[in-house]
């Protein structure tokens, strides 16, 4: 009984082995049937080579993300809140000193600048004077120099490129910096130590190659503004006195800053007049109708006061 169960195994084991090896070639064939249909389907070039038929998924995949993008973009979106502006008390306060209608003159905006004024710092006072110009146009920008009687109230460093005896005396006259070799090492490595950069003629053709990296800082030295001049120790001299250069932004505005809240009204004063004037009584020649549109007075981080061009100028034409 013992000898057959053992022969009964044995055959159902060998059954089972010829089951295993009958189904290897089939399964081999299923594979091979796969990969020929593979080869049928893809070519080496055209249309349908896998490159070709890559692309095409990938380009169906891209529509089908552009169409349920656009899906959500046809979605109706929530209305957004409108923002509203808030203020301090202090701010509040400031705000209610000014007459928004009002046109003020330079004397009673000078007066109102310290009252406007709620910084912890001595803040700065500026001027903001809209042109009627097309600063596109070169007849029409606004470029010049003004000295301010009463100086800016702030330390202004001073580089000058001058020939040996020049610098020299641009150094008797206050210039911070006088070693050309120095400047121009440090402009190559894009270290500016100056707020304002002074140069004679003979000095323009080594900076120019640095118009790029000057240029958009305000740094590079312009006959307009007189920091190419012939006499740089005259030049520093009026830079350190308070010497500005003014000219019009992209917008045709000019901004400046004319002094600090802690001046004297009268000092204050003497300086918003200069620039003011220089800006009225220096019209490009270019420009045609309104000249100046509007001036502004205001204090660091204050409200401002609209000023009344006439009252500059005592020609009501400027506007």
């Amino acid at each position: 009984h013992m000898v057959a169960k053992k022969d009964k195994q044995e055959e159902v084991v060998e059954q089972d082995e010829v089951a295993k090896d009958a189904a290897v070639p089939e399964t081999t064939d299923v594979v091979e049937e796969t990969a020929e249909a593979k080869k049928v389907a893809t070519t080496k070039a055209g249309k349908h080579s896998a490159k070709a038929l890559r692309e095409a998924e990938e380009l169906a995949e891209k529509e089908a993300r552009k169409e349920a993008a656009a899906e959500t973009d046809d979605a109706p979106r929530p209305k957004q809140k409108p923002r509203v502006k808030t203020y301090t008390k202090k701010q509040k306060a400031a705000r209610e000193l000014v007459d928004k209608d009002k046109l003020y003159t330079l004397e009673e905006a000078v007066e109102l600048m310290p009252k406007l004024s709620q910084t912890k710092f001595d803040a700065s006072v500026e001027l903001h004077i809209a042109l009627g110009i097309d600063p596109r146009q070169a007849d029409q920008q606004f470029r010049m120099g003004v000295v301010l009687p009463s100086g800016t109230g702030k330390a202004v460093r001073v580089a000058v490129l001058a020939e040996p005896k020049l610098a020299d005396a641009a150094k008797a006259a206050g210039a911070d910096v006088v070693d050309s070799e120095q400047i121009m090492a440090d402009i190559e490595k894009g270290k500016f130590a100056f707020d304002v950069l002074v140069a004679t003629p003979a000095q323009m053709a080594t900076l120019g190659r640095h118009a790029k990296a000057l240029g958009p800082k305000g740094l590079m030295p312009s006959p307009k503004s007189g920091t190419v001049t012939a006499d740089p120790a005259k030049a520093v001299s009026e830079i350190k006195k308070g010497r500005l250069d003014l000219k019009n932004d992209a917008n045709g505005i000019i901004h400046v800053a004319c002094g600090k809240v802690s001046f004297k009204p009268a000092d204050l004063l003497a300086n918003a007049k200069e620039v003011a004037n220089s800006v009225i009584h220096n019209r490009p020649s270019g420009v045609k109708g309104v000249y100046v549109k509007s001036i502004y007075m205001t204090a660091t981080m204050s409200p401002s006061a609209k000023i009344d061009p006439s009252s500059v100028s005592g020609d009501k034409k400027t506007t």
